[in-house]
């Protein structure tokens, strides 16, 4: 697959979402530096990562391995976003704004690691 991880509009995606969780995250309590609020930055942070990584490795499947890195940062974050409003550090719009944008980044990455599935049946 040819071009850079900078083209592909799940990492562009991915990258406004790290935004987002930051955004959401600013206003936790400083006690939550070292806890949930690191938590969610760095699974925020580690989906466009994987996605860039995988795309710099030299075979489909080292970059299916990071996909799938990066859909398991995902599911991490979303779980982490339903402690953080449960325990009443999102509103009920922040949780919904950042739930709705993982599903969103999550289906442009399932649709990306299906596209190498329906080519390896191809071939």
């Amino acid at each position: 697959m040819s071009g850079t991880y900078e083209d592909l509009e799940v990492w562009r995606e991915a990258m406004s979402f790290v935004v987002e969780v930051y955004r959401a995250t600013h206003s936790f309590p400083k006690q939550e530096t070292y806890g949930l609020s690191a938590q969610l930055r760095r699974a925020s942070i580690s989906i466009p990562s994987n996605i860039a990584e995988g795309k710099g490795r030299s075979s489909d499947k080292e970059l299916l391995h990071f996909l799938s890195n990066a859909r398991a940062s995902l599911y991490e974050l979303q779980t982490q976003v339903t402690l953080a409003h449960r325990l009443g550090l999102l509103n009920i719009e922040q949780a919904r704004n950042l739930s709705s944008r993982a599903a969103s980044v999550g289906r442009l990455l399932n649709g990306f690691i299906r596209s190498f599935h329906v080519v390896e049946r191809a071939a």
